[in-house]
């Protein structure tokens, strides 16, 4: 089907917008292209240093250009949960490749931290930098120029967008992004809020706290609610780096395994020695990260990628910005309910019919461009599939069924659980900001209440606990901004709201912070730009100013008189205590130069 009206309509406005960037990068990604690897042409000594550990064989390979080599960057390491399955992928790689007659090496790796370990710490204000750090780590890998395609392990929040913008980097190199996989369900999401709740409220102890936390996060693989960590896999699947039904398969199993070989020889196949050369600078257009973005709406994804979208996309050359992803929200209807935008994990997803039923259900009205390139081949439609072993442990695929295997989880395109997206952009006399309006009833998607000011999450923290909070109330915590300390997901602002909000207060949150994919039941107007260490009207908000967000009509205000609003002063914070400790003066120069968060939040495109 063709694309529909506004979808087009808006695709074709991004191409307009993004024409002089995209054609230059383009043309850098040809002219490099055009050059090609030619390891037969380094000197003696380069090149030994290159295939040194290699088998006689590989050498005798690597020595001319006749034979592909497969660069694999590695977010290994075994004490994230989800990135441990990689330390098991290299040598399936190596030998897929040997079996393809070609050669594959560890290019190199790159850190992969867990959001889930630093929340309310110091590290966490590394987080959101991370990710250009990872961009960068990925790109000294790739820099010697022995690789014909790069295969990329990362599944995590900051890691896959960091390991995309360096695949986009090196365009004119195919790349294939092989995930690991969801950890297998545990204690269901929704216990393990309401234990989170009760410790807040001090009605039940740590030791009760871990051990519910401790049955949730058991095993391999992504923690199983839908943040960013998932909707990063499910990106990757709908903008056709991943190959068809890879996203959400188990780690350490048959399937698993399978197509992680399946994806090594895909790689191989797709370079410029053989006969469908796909650079991923080409692959990737501006119909890719459309889809992307209905993809986003359409299951209720994380709020993060409202900035890494736009870092990803302005890596290819594509300018892709917060009005346009507010205006497919509007257009895309909410397919999914997934945790914390239902009671049902990845896994669940996945059983109903993931990917192949969601991009088939996007497919019938033309809300996903089909005529796009991907690393099988040309079109998503190749995408609405379940990917299976057949009786020689082969994968084969299938055609996704027809209905949802749970309504309830998954839904047909003719019966959305809401009309629009699960993302809303909001604008204002406050600036710019973002909310995840999948979890939040409908009845509390305008809240209008007094101000309370902070400046860290342990000072509302502090105010909960002396009881100062039982009221109707709009916090304001500022200062959270990339400039200001990194931008750190503040996660521990969600169960005392939470509480409040149980009790029967309005109670909304303004910050210009992140609360990420882990966003709740409480409306959360974040990443509000320009921030308040960037001279932001959010820092001219005053105790008992009269706070509107309305998320139906996309508007977040302060109800105060224009003239005295902009004669007040900007608030200062004393921000000595987020410069050292933890590596963030390692990170003085991100904090500086950084952009703001509707343009990426990068240091890269500021």
């Amino acid at each position: 089907m063709a694309a529909h009206s506004s979808i087009e309509a808006i695709t074709r406005r991004i191409v307009e917008r993004s024409k002089p960037h995209r054609e230059a990068y383009l043309d850098r990604v040809q002219r490099a292209v055009a050059k090609g690897v030619h390891r037969s042409t380094l000197s003696c000594g380069n090149l030994a240093h290159g295939f040194a550990v290699c088998s006689p064989a590989e050498k005798a390979a690597l020595a001319g250009d006749v034979v592909p080599n497969l660069g694999i960057i590695t977010a290994y390491n075994d004490m994230l949960s989800a990135h441990q399955p990689y330390e098991t992928f290299p040598p399936i790689i190596r030998d897929a490749a040997r079996e393809a007659g070609g050669v594959a090496q560890v290019a190199g790796g790159v850190p992969a931290m867990c959001d889930g370990v630093t929340q309310g710490q110091p590290g966490m204000e590394l987080s959101l930098f991370s990710r250009d750090a990872i961009a960068m780590a990925a790109g000294i890998g790739l820099s010697h120029n022995m690789f014909d395609a790069a295969v990329y392990l990362g599944i995590c929040d900051k890691i896959v967008p960091g390991l995309v913008i360096a695949a986009l980097t090196f365009g004119h190199l195919p790349a294939v992004f092989i995930p690991a996989g969801p950890m297998t369900s545990g204690l269901p999401n929704d216990e393990k809020s309401r234990i989170r709740q009760l410790y807040a409220e001090g009605k039940v102890g740590r030791a009760e706290l871990l051990e519910a936390e401790s049955k949730s996060y058991h095993g391999p693989g992504t923690c199983t609610f839908y943040g960013t960590a998932n909707s990063n896999q499910m990106l990757m699947e709908i903008m056709g780096f991943h190959m068809p039904g890879a996203s959400f398969v188990n780690p350490g199993t048959p399937l698993r395994e399978a197509l992680t070989r399946e994806a090594a020889k895909r790689a191989l196949a797709i370079t410029a020695l053989g006969n469908e050369f796909t650079p991923a600078g080409e692959m990737i257009d501006e119909r890719s990260v459309v889809n992307g973005v209905v993809g986003l709406h359409a299951t209720g994804g994380s709020t993060n990628h409202t900035m890494h979208l736009v870092a990803m996309a302005r890596a290819a050359g594509i300018v892709l910005t917060w009005q346009d992803i507010s205006e497919l929200s509007d257009t895309v209807p909410l397919l999914a309910r997934v945790y914390p935008n239902g009671l049902a994990d990845v896994n669940h997803f996945h059983a109903a019919g993931g990917m192949g039923f969601l991009i088939k259900q996007l497919l019938k009205t033309g809300l996903v461009h089909d005529d796009v390139r991907t690393v099988f081949g040309q079109g998503l439609a190749a995408y609405t599939v379940e990917a299976r072993l057949d009786e020689n442990g082969m994968v084969v695929r299938e055609e996704s069924p027809e209905e949802s295997g749970d309504p309830k989880v998954l839904t047909r395109i003719e019966s959305p659980f809401q009309a629009n997206g699960g993302l809303k952009m909001l604008h204002g006399n406050l600036g710019k900001g973002v909310i995840k309006i999948s979890a939040v009833k409908p009845e509390r998607h305008v809240i209008e209440a007094p101000a309370i000011v902070f400046h860290d999450q342990q000072e509302l923290q502090d105010a909960f606990k002396k009881g100062e909070l039982n009221k109707d109330f709009v916090a304001v915590v500022r200062f959270q901004g990339p400039k200001a300390n990194g931008m750190p997901e503040l996660h521990r602002l969600t169960p005392p709201l939470g509480v409040l909000q149980d009790r029967g207060f309005k109670v909304a949150l303004v910050t210009d912070g992140r609360m990420s994919g882990a966003s709740g039941k409480v409306p959360a107007a974040i990443h509000v730009t320009p921030e308040a260490s960037d001279g932001g009207p959010i820092a001219k908000i005053q105790n008992g100013d009269m706070i509107r967000l309305d998320a139906v009509n996309g508007t977040l205000e302060v109800l105060v008189d224009a003239a005295e609003f902009a004669s007040r002063p900007l608030a200062e914070a004393n921000l000595d205590v987020n410069e050292f400790g933890m590596g963030r003066e390692l990170f003085a120069p991100f904090r500086r130069n950084v952009g703001p968060a509707d343009q990426g939040a990068s240091v890269f495109f500021a």
